[in-house]
């Protein structure tokens, strides 16, 4: 696990990949909690 492996968080900085060890964009927790469901009446 480091530099060469390309599954590890290490190893996609130094491959200048991303995937689910290094997403793109880090999601933002308050945007998400604010949010509220409403429910459409028939």
């Amino acid at each position: 696990m480091g530099r060469g492996d390309k599954k590890s968080r290490r190893g996609k900085i130094a491959n200048k990949s991303y995937g689910v060890r290094r997403p793109r964009k880090a999601k933002p927790v308050a945007i998400a909690a604010k949010r509220k469901t409403f429910k459409k009446k028939k």
